[in-house]
């Protein structure tokens, strides 16, 4: 164990705390069992590590161990908890949980076994996540991580620390809001940058592989996560990469989904259900119609990229305009507030307020051909809005 802490020190002692996520403030640090979990890269392990240092930086009963480490290929981490335990060890941080085998049932065992133990773990597969959510749904409480938020992103780039507002905040004060941020930068001068590479964190390590690392992410899900945890053949991973480009290149894609599976050579129910393997992956965001009843043979109305990273990743010269907007948009605020496809507008939300997305010249035509109540439009390229009218960047302040 002693490896272990040299290891856990050692990294502790190069975590700045000049940047902190939003998510840091939202956990209940207190539960028992805490899970957090995201796609690769997005800044679990720091936000893990700026805890303890924010916290615990000389506490000998905290103890932070990656179990994707060599010694856990000759050790449990059952056996690690026990000594940890009979040291005086109080809080237990485990990272990349989805390299060891078998951990859910560990991680149930050891909340069990040592109650005074208090776990935090994290886990970058989130199809592995998934799997194991029922062996742990009574005991730990799981907590989201998505990429930055616009927001985020321009306090990371600038040294700022802009706030967070509610989407009620937003459609209330939106141009108060923008009249303040705009007093200190131009936010549309860093808007496009955003879209192309500033989701992940690790935008900052080598900028120049950064399209090559998310590459790689990609190919790590869909040739090796996606075959193990959802069956899928490995024959159609070309297929399903060919199609993730081919919504990357769309207008904001209403998938015609005969076609689809004919071009791929799957039946339709296999590549509806591959749709949605995508979707818990995160590398796809679905869209439906209606919120409730969804099953995994219903057809989604729009597909989108999880990010608008990824569309930039496939190597397209210009994605579509209209579908980075809707991806951003749908990807800020479906975070919080879960998103539908209405009969009238581009999203809705549950308390049904009614999203238009477009350019600098967007207006409230379709609204009030639809008779849409409770309608607003999300429009790129202006730095303030009027009434309805909303700067599609603003909702980037949203976390």
């Amino acid at each position: 164990m002693e490896i272990i802490i040299e290891k856990f020190r050692r990294k502790l002692n190069y975590i700045s705390l000049g940047f902190t996520r939003s998510l840091m403030t939202k956990i209940n640090w207190n539960a028992r069992m805490i899970g957090i979990k995201g796609a690769r890269g997005v800044g679990k392990t720091t936000l893990m590590l700026q805890h303890i240092k924010l916290h615990y930086e000389h506490d000998p009963s905290v103890l932070y161990a990656s179990l994707d480490d060599i010694w856990f290929s000759g050790n449990k981490i059952v056996d690690l908890a026990d000594r940890f335990v009979k040291q005086g060890g109080k809080l237990l941080f485990l990272d990349e949980v989805h390299k060891y085998p078998d951990w859910s049932r560990e991680l149930k065992n050891i909340y069990d076994d040592f109650p005074e133990l208090k776990i935090v773990f994290t886990g970058s597969s989130l199809l592995e996540i998934l799997n194991s959510r029922a062996d742990l749904s009574r005991r730990a409480i799981v907590y989201s991580m998505q990429g930055l938020s616009f927001r985020e992103y321009l306090n990371l780039e600038l040294g700022l620390d802009l706030k967070e507002y509610s989407l009620d905040d937003i459609i209330l004060n939106h141009i108060k809001y923008s009249g303040d941020i705009t007093s200190v930068l131009k936010p549309l001068k860093y808007f496009k940058k955003y879209l192309e590479t500033g989701y992940y964190p690790f935008y900052r390590e080598v900028p120049d592989l950064y399209f090559s690392r998310l590459g790689e992410i990609i190919n790590m899900i869909i040739e090796s996560e996606l075959p193990i945890l959802r069956g899928v053949d490995i024959a159609y991973s070309s297929k399903l990469k060919q199609m993730l480009l081919i919504i990357s290149e769309s207008a904001p894609f209403i998938p015609n989904i005969s076609k689809l599976s004919e071009r791929i050579g799957i039946n339709r129910n296999t590549f509806i259900t591959y749709l949605n393997y995508l979707m818990e992956a995160g590398l796809l965001r679905n869209m439906y119609r209606d919120a409730y009843g969804i099953t995994r043979l219903q057809k989604p109305k729009k597909i989108f990229l999880e990010n608008t990273n990824l569309a930039h990743s496939f190597g397209v010269k210009a994605p579509d305009k209209g579908n980075l907007r809707e991806t951003f948009l749908a990807n800020q605020l479906s975070y919080n507030h879960p998103l539908i496809i209405p009969k009238n507008g581009d999203f809705m939300t549950p308390g049904g307020l009614i999203f238009e997305i477009g350019g600098i010249n967007k207006d409230n035509r379709q609204l009030i051909k639809g008779s849409v109540q409770n309608g607003f439009i999300a429009a790129d390229d202006i730095e303030f809005g009027n009434a309805n009218k909303i700067p599609l960047w603003m909702f980037g302040f949203l976390y």
